[in-house]
């Protein structure tokens, strides 16, 4: 396997913040949620996209035909 340093890089820092952050992921996005608002700029929010219903699997045709 080839190693890319810029990817050791991004993992190592990767796992220093979830570290910091006792690997919960709810205190990583707060902090990521505290640091965008201190930012001060605009952020787009978006709302979330809803899936088309899909049709039951009895009324689906057979996979591969």
């Amino acid at each position: 396997m080839i190693h890319d340093t810029v990817v050791d890089d991004v993992r190592a820092v990767r796992d220093e913040i979830a570290r910091e952050h006792g690997y919960s992921i709810d205190a990583i996005f707060e902090s990521l949620r505290r640091a965008e608002k201190a930012s001060g700029r605009d952020h787009v929010i978006l709302e979330p996209r809803r899936m088309a219903e899909q049709p039951a699997a009895a009324d689906r045709p057979p996979a591969g035909r």
